[in-house]
């Protein structure tokens, strides 16, 4: 049996709003509840280093000159809402956990650390709702206004924000062969991963309800943009790690999860896919229009699924399976609990979808739709609105006012995780990846950090600055104890 090593992490940018205030103030609304953070009186690193980062950079070999932006976004973009500087809007923050807290354009954006199991995603990407809900709550208590985070992908008004997800995949297989496998994939990993949404925001489109809050915003197969003209696969080539060995696979094609088992199998099967395609497997039903056939997958209230393929009609259980089965032969120690999941819900959904309601977020919220509507005996087309807003509730991350919340609470939906592994990966970053070396800085040295990233950044004491790298492996617990240890940062890394 073979092995394979996972390196995941993911950035959720979440909505916002604020008692009694419109679209307009969220930029700033936002930046605050990051400055919050300051109030939990807990250590941290900060600026953010730029200078490490290209977002124009394209996996096809090119660099573009700009990137376009979302002209619904762009209206809310007033100049006095901006700070003084874009370092000041952003106002990063670099925990104690590895993770990255910062303000991405209107949106409080919490990336969790680099993780190497599905059970650490989990937890700290349900620390990372823990962490953004107590700066909101103390950003409103400094107010005197309720503010509200929803992790989520829509306001309902043609805006749409990223949940956005990192794999590394090795740099020897070529782009062509990434996307020619993987978009597949992605359009049709939705039916047991999709968040569900009601209606759609497409022009000309009408339908009750889809199983994909972020299937409406796609419309070209690829692209290094993130913000406008969605691509399904992003072509963004910024690997955060060795350029010469790895791509980082950065996946803005999925919803915001709130179900744990939702989390652990977005990532599960993805990272397991990009091991699929690493070993030269080919698609055995290759699509003819992935961006066209994630919409229809999502809008379809037959839960058919049927699209076309190169080689005629398939629906999207048969391509998850034939997925699957490649997965299967790879025999990789550590993936057979994933597996054995992967299985599970394509028959589950191939039976009755609905009696996934306890994994899968689009199930739950549909059922939750259906008995609202026949207890107060509303209908879809009449009360939109409303069933809207109790859209926006299940992804409340208030635990008082959140519906999914709610259904945790009552037993209804799995958990993979205590409350203690949640509760310490709010503070500890783990421990088997380099993040753990930035915890440890961000901890003691927060002070001495002239700039900071994934990979590194730039320390300053009285000798004047100088730079440091993280090793991307290597005894990190020896490090660690290095750090803890360690008079100065200097001392660390030298310089």
């Amino acid at each position: 049996m073979s092995s394979f090593q996972s390196l995941f992490g993911f950035e959720t940018e979440y909505g916002i709003t604020v008692e009694g205030s419109d679209a307009s103030g969220l930029i700033k609304a936002s930046r605050e509840v990051i400055k919050s953070y300051d109030a939990t009186q807990k250590p941290f690193a900060s600026p953010w280093n730029y200078r490490s980062e290209d977002p124009r950079n394209d996996q096809r070999g090119f660099h573009v000159e700009r990137l376009t932006i979302d002209t619904v976004d762009a209206q809310f973009d007033r100049p006095g809402e901006r700070a003084a500087s874009p370092q000041e809007d952003r106002c990063d923050h670099v925990l104690t956990n590895g993770a990255r807290l910062y303000n991405d354009h209107g949106h409080p954006e919490y990336a969790t650390p680099e993780c190497a199991d599905l059970r650490t995603l989990v937890a700290h990407d349900k620390a990372g709702e823990r962490i953004v809900l107590e700066c909101a709550k103390i950003y409103g208590a400094q107010i005197g206004k309720g503010v509200e985070i929803w992790k989520n992908n829509t306001d309902f008004h043609g805006a749409s924000y990223g949940s956005h997800e990192s794999y590394l995949i090795q740099r020897r297989v070529s782009w062509d062969t990434v996307v020619k496998n993987l978009a597949p994939f992605l359009a049709t990993r939705i039916i047991f991963c999709g968040a569900g949404k009601v209606g759609s925001e497409e022009r000309g489109i009408d339908c009750r309800f889809q199983i994909s809050q972020r299937a409406d915003f796609f419309n070209v197969l690829q692209s290094v943009d993130t913000l406008s003209n969605r691509p399904l696969v992003n072509t963004r080539d910024e690997p955060h790690g060795d350029a010469r060995r790895f791509r980082r696979l950065h996946v803005i094609a999925g919803d915001a999860n709130l179900s744990e088992w939702a989390i652990a199998m977005r990532a599960g099967t993805t990272n397991l896919v990009a091991a699929l395609i690493e070993s030269g497997w080919e698609n055995p039903h290759p699509l003819r229009d992935s961006v066209k056939a994630i919409k229809a997958i999502s809008r379809d209230e037959t839960y058919a699924w049927k699209i076309e393929s190169e080689r005629g009609e398939v629906s999207a259980i048969e391509v998850q399976r034939g997925y699957l089965e490649g997965a299967k032969s790879l025999n990789l120690a550590g993936s057979e609990w994933v597996l054995g999941e992967w299985q599970e819900i394509l028959d589950v959904l191939g039976n009755n979808p609905f009696d996934a309601f306890d994994r899968c977020d689009w199930v739950a919220k549909k059922s939750l739709l259906d008995q609202f509507i026949e207890t107060e005996e509303l209908n879809w087309k009449d009360d939109k609105e409303f069933l809207q807003s109790l859209d926006l509730a299940y992804h409340n991350v208030d635990p008082e006012l959140g519906l999914y919340a709610g259904l945790v609470e009552s037993g209804a939906m799995r958990t993979l995780v205590t409350e203690e592994e949640i509760e310490a990966a709010r503070n500890q970053a783990p421990s088997n990846t380099r993040a753990s070396l930035r915890g440890a800085i961000a901890k003691k040295f927060g002070s001495q950090i002239h700039a900071i990233s994934w990979g590194g950044g730039e320390g300053k004491d009285a000798e004047g600055n100088f730079r440091f790298a993280l090793p991307e492996e290597g005894d990190f617990a020896e490090l660690v104890k290095k750090i803890e240890a360690a008079q100065n940062l200097r001392d660390v890394f030298g310089g």
